[in-house]
């Protein structure tokens, strides 16, 4: 089993990568939580269908309840986050109660987010079912959406660890493999040259072998897992992690939450930073590469035409990088050196028309 170990400021704790890493569980529950009182496992409609019977098959000497929430988006809701509370309360856990985190990014981030606030905090444990949570597992920050941005309400609430079934791949739709690859892709720009290029001989995503994803995805968490071990509570170098969210985001909330995946809606985000950052700084890289390299592993490269400009400038300006009202991007000097620039909203908006008529 490969291991990654997470150090932040708050907490220290492991990700274990393995086709059934989520077996060593019940180990790591009887020598870290002795006293736990019950397990509360927090998953989806998708994923509880497929998963859910073997987990509480191998937790049946612990005393659990399961709560099934929305598919995806849907999930990070006020009145979602309130039902799990409510449901919390109503079965009694307490204070020496564990959350399992069982699902995607959506079911991480809600579950996180109630750990967080349910008793002023209780451990949780992220058990991730998708590629995109290889990203969103790590690093401890958990939300809700608002219907004014996305993940607006939350915390960083670090888990005390992270069991990664690769196997759990298998039963991905094709969408979900593409979004949460788009997330591997950005790992690589801000960081590794030598990876990305690496990426780049892929073509179909569709014959990437599950040894070959694993290795991917395990150096997607060691790159988080460094910049998180740096700067935890992203004042300076977490930022970086954000490459392709500034837009990304504002797509995929004015597409409303579900109708684009958060992938998808990042990788057009990853394009037009790229291209931003060729004026900017003379980056030395091919958009034009880039952009077919995308389309070939079935991306849309393209802002969907109906989308209106100057709502996606508001919903930028509500980034969370974004001050006083100021829109900030996520740069790239060189592949593997990213900077945060401040850019005035008329250039923007040029930018993206230029942009919108390019692709």
């Amino acid at each position: 089993m490969k291991t990654v170990r997470v150090k932040t400021d708050s907490k220290e704790y492991d990700v274990f990568i393995e086709e059934q890493a989520v077996r060593h569980l019940p180990e790591f529950l009887h020598n870290h939580f002795p006293n736990c009182s019950k397990l509360f496992i927090l998953t989806d409609e998708t994923v509880a269908k497929l998963h859910l019977a073997s987990l509480t098959e191998l937790l049946a000497d612990f005393s659990y309840e399961a709560y099934v929430v929305p598919s995806g988006e849907k999930a990070k809701t006020f009145d979602v986050y309130y039902d799990c509370l409510t449901f919390a309360l109503t079965q009694n856990f307490d204070r020496k109660s564990i959350v399992l985190a069982l699902g995607g990014g959506a079911v991480g981030d809600l579950a996180g987010f109630v750990a967080a606030t349910f008793m002023r905090g209780i451990p949780f444990i992220q058990l991730p079912t998708t590629i995109l949570a290889h990203d969103s597992a790590v690093g401890g920050k958990v939300a809700i959406n608002h219907p004014e941005g996305k993940n607006m309400i939350g915390a960083f609430y670090q888990p005390e660890a992270v069991f990664y079934n690769t196997s759990a791949i298998a039963t991905l739709p094709d969408k979900e493999i593409k979004s949460g690859f788009a997330e591997v892709i950005k790992h690589a720009l801000i960081s590794d040259k030598e990876f990305y290029d690496t990426l780049l001989k892929l073509d179909d995503l569709g014959k990437v072998t599950e040894q070959e994803l694993a290795d991917f995805l395990q150096k997607g968490i060691e790159i988080k897992a460094g910049i998180v071990g740096e700067d935890e509570k992203e004042t300076g170098i977490r930022a970086y992690l954000n490459f392709g969210h500034t837009l990304g985001h504002a797509i995929e909330a004015e597409m409303g939450y579900g109708n684009m995946t958060h992938g998808e809606a990042v990788a057009i985000g990853m394009i037009f930073a790229l291209t931003l950052s060729k004026k900017k700084y003379g980056l030395d890289f091919s958009i034009s590469d880039f952009s077919q390299w995308l389309e070939k592993l079935n991306y849309q490269i393209q802002i969907p035409h109906h989308l209106d400009l100057d709502r996606l400038i508001n919903r930028m300006k509500q980034d969370k990088k974004s001050f006083n009202g100021d829109i900030h991007f996520v740069l790239l000097q060189k592949i593997g050196q990213p900077k945060v620039v401040k850019i005035a909203e008329a250039e923007i908006k040029e930018e993206l028309q230029l942009f919108k008529e390019r692709m």
